[in-house]
């Protein structure tokens, strides 16, 4: 019986190292010649404008770390309605990740990617067209006036749920422990 024990803690272990710490792949940012205004647009599911809230990093179950922003949408060309979104990209360093900045008012191209992890978000990355407000008017002149938001949501509790990976840990520590446990009661009788 003690083996047997010996054995399901051994595989649990190994089992809870896997998940946290298993390599992800990596990827080097290499941008083509910029695209058009009018390229980008029909390639990208959300164009908009907005000034960023929030950013923050965040840990994927993949081992990558990305980061998301969440906007306050004050213009619509593309996508949807709502009055905030958040947009996930790289946190740099050769992941084409945006360096969003908080306050900061922006003009993003966004398309669904999984390029961040294993769901499909929507993501903009370096390569885009996406760039501060203020040197948008290139942009701005072949997009037009846009639409304002219609439907109001608050989309800030969003970026602050815990991520997957810490429930995995936390479930791999406790079934530790109660393997532990019953193993060292086991032993005193």
């Amino acid at each position: 019986m003690r083996r047997v024990i010996s054995i399901l803690l051994m595989t649990v272990l190994g089992l809870s190292f896997m998940m946290i710490f298993h390599s992800s792949n990596v990827y080097a940012c290499s941008c083509a010649q910029p695209q058009t205004v009018k390229d980008q647009f029909s390639r990208s599911e959300a164009v908009f404008s907005g000034k960023v809230l929030e950013v923050k990093e965040q840990k994927n179950l993949n081992g990558s770390m990305t980061k998301a922003a969440l906007f306050d949408v004050s213009r619509i060309w593309k996508g949807g309605t709502e009055s905030q979104i958040i947009i996930h990209t790289g946190s740099g360093g050769g992941d084409c990740g945006f360096k969003f900045e908080n306050g900061k008012e922006y003009l993003v191209y966004a398309q669904p990617s999984t390029m961040y992890g294993d769901k499909e978000l929507l993501v903009t990355i370096i390569c885009d067209r996406t760039v501060a407000l203020d040197q948008a008017q290139e942009d701005l002149a072949v997009l037009g006036e846009g639409k304002l938001p219609t439907e109001q949501v608050h989309l800030e509790g969003e970026l602050s749920r815990t991520q997957p990976f810490i429930w995995v840990a936390v479930i791999g520590v406790v079934v530790i422990g109660m393997t532990f446990f019953l193993v060292r009661r086991k032993w005193r009788k």
